[in-house]
């Protein structure tokens, strides 16, 4: 029979056990994985395979007695380490649902919503064609893999037990809710400024031709401009598309101190 003393048990299941809070928080929350779509048992047995993978590369864990008030504090630790890092993968995805907010509202598509099944709210039907050109980008581009690579890097950087927890991080993570903001209008400006120029000319129809029925007008002409402009800007969506995820990466790294 063997006998483990409660040390060296509670020692082997730490090594196992602290990583995945870690890596289970982040398989929660980053975007594509944590889809509504995807069932949380998939989440959370593709975040044990992984801990099992990456566990003998990791530095050695803290032997802590799993029912003491550090251990706790260890696993709020690794949850929040976690988060952190899969919220900014949320900003960069959600810049792009963002522009398609603004494009649809002012070109009258603001009424077409569907059901996001990522967030499992309702969003503008051009947000979800861009959320999901940007998810098949991603994915056809690695991203997904470079994501957990840098992922794993934290467990270096940042081991489980790292007592140096810097708190403004999450000022930091607070003040790129304006990069998505600026990044969005960035990409949807040109044709909010088309759809600008149009509705600008209707309103000096309207003032010269009263009679004219603009809204009747506006609306159709409004929604096929709008149209021919997100189809125009689609061009370039690809090197926007590269530049926006080669700062997440590196937002995603300054949260480590890389």
């Amino acid at each position: 029979m063997l006998n483990l003393p409660v040390s060296e048990l509670t020692g082997m299941v730490g090594e196992f056990l602290w990583p995945l809070f870690r890596i289970a928080a982040f398989f929660m929350f980053v975007p594509i994985i944590s889809s509504q779509l995807v069932p949380a048992r998939v989440r959370l047995g593709l975040a044990v395979l992984i801990t099992l993978a990456v566990t003998p590369l990791l530095p050695d864990m803290p032997v802590l007695d799993g029912l003491s008030f550090e251990a706790y504090l260890l696993v709020g630790q690794q949850l929040l380490i976690g988060f952190s890092m899969a919220f900014i993968f949320q900003l960069f995805f959600q810049i792009f649902v963002l522009t398609g907010q603004m494009i649809a509202m002012q070109m009258g598509l603001g009424f077409a919503s569907m059901v996001d099944p990522v967030n499992g709210v309702s969003v503008a039907v051009l947000s979800q064609f861009y959320l999901m050109l940007v998810m098949l980008m991603f994915v056809c581009m690695n991203g997904h893999l470079v994501v957990i690579e840098v992922f794993i890097e934290s467990f270096k950087v940042m081991p489980v037990g790292y007592e140096v927890f810097d708190v403004g991080i999450f000022m930091q993570l607070a003040k790129w809710g304006a990069w998505m903001f600026a990044s969005a209008l960035v990409i949807a400006l040109p044709a909010l400024c088309a759809l600008l120029v149009v509705n600008f000319a209707f309103g000096i129809m309207n003032r010269a031709a009263p009679q004219l029925n603009v809204f009747a007008l506006g609306f159709p002409v409004s929604m096929l401009v709008g149209l021919m402009i997100v189809f125009v800007t689609l061009t370039r969506f690809v090197p926007q598309f590269d530049k926006l995820a080669e700062q997440s990466l590196m937002m995603m790294r300054s949260v480590l101190g890389l």
